[in-house]
């Protein structure tokens, strides 16, 4: 890839960031809940998101689950999870989890080589769990309070933490670097439609089942990202100094008793079929890398 195409390639998607950035940082903060003040900007984000998604992303999904074998769906999904272990892998690290960092580096190897680059998930039908990390998890990890619920423009649900982490979760990902640019282009279309037909049947459940959309998807996608920060262990929230950490810190909400790990999925589902699912690929953007997609 030229340089110039890559100059203008993140031109673009900082413009796009700071964009976001500035449209929350002016609407006026109009919500009444304290983890989302910009609830007013962040609705009508979503109703564009959502109509992007009912219009466009939405018919694709359904023709790709139809038409292509199941097969195939499963290697697409496997190629693009072998990727996104590279970047989980460095977040592991860099949170100190050098089991799991350890864990994500032999997944990598061993699905990009007895797995045939990916297609086959031979590390997890060996015991060797996947794990999803991105950059704002980094954060949250060492303190970094998540601040306000952000919709973002076609990247859907966010926080101020996970946006300012988005740039270097964009540059994480190595389909980014895929030459040609019209083979990463198909590619990155593939990944999304293949993603969102995936969730199709859920999406389907929420939209007849939730009777606000908005604050189903916001709540869920608030709970499973404090989940994914903390593991799991939300009970490392309500300590005055996290692991690997020695600064003051604040729990991200309030310190009522939160349910056990068995009891969260369906707020997690909640959060799987958030529109940030709906248009982006594990923590890199569908926007980010190729035009006119990723």
């Amino acid at each position: 890839m030229s340089e110039s195409t890559m100059k203008s390639q993140g031109s673009l998607a900082r413009i796009g960031l700071a964009l976001a950035i500035a449209a929350s940082v002016s609407a006026c903060a109009t919500g009444t809940n304290p983890r989302d003040p910009l609830e007013g900007y962040n609705r009508a984000m979503f109703k564009f998101n959502d109509t992007v998604d009912q219009v466009a992303l939405k018919p694709a999904a359904t023709a790709y689950k139809t038409v292509t074998p199941s097969f195939v769906q499963t290697g697409v999904g496997n190629f693009f999870g072998n990727l996104s272990d590279v970047w989980s892998a460095v977040n592991n690290l860099l949170q100190g989890k050098g089991e799991a960092g350890l864990q994500d580096v032999v997944r990598v190897s061993m699905n990009s080589t007895f797995g045939i680059l990916g297609l086959i998930d031979i590390a997890s039908q060996a015991g060797i769990p996947k794990h999803n990390e991105d950059f704002g998890q980094t954060l949250g990890w060492y303190g970094v309070q998540p601040g306000p619920y952000l919709m973002l423009p076609l990247l859907g649900p966010s926080t101020v933490r996970d946006t300012v982490a988005l740039p270097l979760d964009i540059t994480g990902d190595p389909w980014r670097y895929k030459d040609p640019v019209s083979v990463r282009n198909i590619g990155t279309v593939t990944r999304v439609v293949d993603k969102r037909a995936a969730l199709l049947d859920a999406t389907n459940l929420m939209e007849a089942a939730a009777l606000d959309r908005y604050e189903f998807i916001r709540d869920g996608f608030l709970q499973a990202r404090e989940s994914k920060v903390f593991d799991g262990d939300t009970s490392r929230r309500d300590r005055k100094v996290p692991k690997n950490d020695t600064s003051d810190y604040e729990p991200e909400y309030d310190a009522t008793p939160q349910a056990a790990p068995a009891e969260e999925p369906p707020a997690t589902a909640a959060a799987v079929v958030a529109p940030a699912d709906l248009v982006t690929s594990g923590s890199n953007t569908v926007a980010s890398e190729a035009r006119p997609q990723e």
